[in-house]
């Protein structure tokens, strides 16, 4: 199984922006810990702070991968190039996100990811990656 998990901006701060609600913890150091955590699967990881880089990524990838699991961050609220990529794609992408955005700012309620999406999971840290993945062994 070859999964991607694809990152939006500034997820590539975890571990020093906002620790109260992101961690401590680097996605780089935490992805090490999937790899070991889920050998069966073929994992890897991109992340970007420019929305075209991320829509490329997606097309890139999307008739080819058992599944996209996409934290579009920011991006989630705001993009619907991205919303569209996720629903020009065949490979099905679970939507995830660290914090539970429900709890958030209004603006955080809307996502133009999830019509596409498989799924989505929020909430549960960065435990919401492996339940990404879960999703896609199970």
């Amino acid at each position: 199984m070859k999964l991607i998990i694809i990152n939006g901006p500034n997820l590539n701060l975890l571990g020093k922006r906002e620790p109260e609600v992101y961690g401590s913890t680097t996605f780089e150091d935490y992805f090490k810990q999937l790899q070991q955590q889920f050998p069966q699967v073929e994992l890897e990881y991109f992340q970007s702070n420019i929305e075209g880089e991320i829509i490329s990524k997606i097309q890139k990838v999307g008739f080819d991968y058992d599944g996209i699991i996409l934290n579009a961050a920011a991006y989630t609220h705001t993009s619907v190039g991205i919303g569209d990529a996720v629903k020009a794609v065949t490979t099905p992408v679970v939507e995830v996100h660290i914090s539970n955005t429900h709890k958030r700012e209004e603006y955080r309620h809307v996502s133009y990811i999830s019509p596409g999406a498989k799924g989505v999971i929020l909430g549960f840290g960065l435990q919401s990656y492996d339940l990404a993945i879960q999703s896609f062994l199970g």
